[in-house]
Formats: C-alpha cells, structure tokens, sequence
C-alpha cells in the first residue's frame, strides 16, 4: 500500500501526566527511532493514525518541521480495558531497506466435506521491503482431505517476501471433527450394550 502521510508535533513534556495530557487533545505520544540516529517524541493526529493502524505494516511518512520521515510500526501500546491508543513506537526506514515484520494468516476456501481446518499459526514472519510490506498472507484449503497438514514452507507468500519463520512449522490442519463428550459416552455405552449381548448369545 502507498504511504500514509501524518503530520507530527515535537514533544517537549515527558512522563504519564504529559502523555494524559496529549490523549486528551486527541493526540498519541509517539517515538520516532533507527539508523543510529537519536530518539525523537512526537506527538500524532489520534483519529488518523488510529485509522492507519487498522492496516497491518502500514508505511507512514511522518512529517515533521516540514521534513517527511518513513516509518512502520514496531510496538502499539493500547489500554486493555478501554482499547484506546496509548503510545506507538515507530521505527525509522528508508526506500530499499528490509526489514521484519509480522503477517496475518488468511484461511481461504473450504476443505473436503466432513473436515474442519485447525489455525496453527496465526502469524508468520517474513523479510520484505520497508516501502512494499504485505498485511497478511492466503492458504486456500479447498478440498483438502482429513489428515492434510500445511507448513510454512507451503504457504506462498506475497512477491518480495521471504519466510522467516522455521519452513517445519506448522500452520493448518486438516481434520474429522470430534464428537463432544456426551456423544462419546453414548458410543461407549452402546458399545458395552453390544458387547453384553454378544456375551449372553455365546452363553446361550
């Protein structure tokens, strides 16, 4: 995806009542850092960057003192109970450069009729260009049979991708449903009735 452009304010005020302070002019504190160069606090546009976060690995291009910066975000730090943005860490990148990140696994299709599909993994990491970071990754289970298994080795990644996480790990599986316990006590008292019976028929 294109960059997403976010004008940036200089922090000057540091600590939990500056932070609170900032939130409540609808703003995040943020930290800009990489390449060696010092730590910068900014502070961004809360609903605009809340928006850009809803896309995984998204590139911004932090504007700041009129000089545009890229960056992805590393860390987001929210509020357990009320989900609100508290503080991001962005990391530093330029054009060319690769770097690491995490990708959302997608189950596409429908497996064999009588199978369900078990998610492993939710994420892979991969290696790609800071400027084209892909969001998430597809592995199409269309009529897979029982007993298949997808590794992450097996699933194609987007163009420019490479796969970090070990090949052998396991990311889908393919199975027969099981019956819940009150099935499996009906099998097993049906099975003792027969077996009582059979029993009773030899004796006979």
């Amino acid at each position: 995806m294109s960059e997403i452009k976010l004008v940036a304010e200089t922090r000057t005020e540091f600590g939990k009542g500056a932070a609170r302070r900032i939130r409540r002019d609808s703003k995040i504190p943020a930290v800009l850092y990489g390449h060696g160069t010092e730590p910068v606090h900014v502070a961004l546009p809360g609903h605009e960057t809340s928006l850009a976060l809803r896309h995984s690995n998204a590139l911004f291009s932090i504007e700041l003192d009129g000089k545009g910066q890229l960056a992805i975000a590393k860390d987001v730090q929210r509020d357990p109970v009320r989900n609100v943005i508290e503080h991001i860490d962005l990391l530093v990148v330029r054009k060319g450069e690769k770097v690491t990140v995490d990708i959302q696994v997608n189950v596409v299709g429908e497996s064999a009729p009588g199978t369900i599909h078990l998610i492993e993994t939710q994420t892979l990491s991969v290696e790609a260009e800071a400027t084209n970071l892909p969001e998430s990754v597809d592995v199409d289970i269309t009529g897979l049979e029982a007993g298949t298994h997808i590794s992450a080795a097996q699933v194609k990644l987007p163009a420019g991708a490479t796969l970090l996480t070990d090949g052998d790990h396991l990311v889908v599986a393919i199975a027969e449903p099981r019956g819940n316990a009150a099935d499996e006590a009906a099998d097993a008292a049906q099975a003792a009735v027969q077996s009582a019976q059979s029993a009773a028929a030899l004796e006979d």
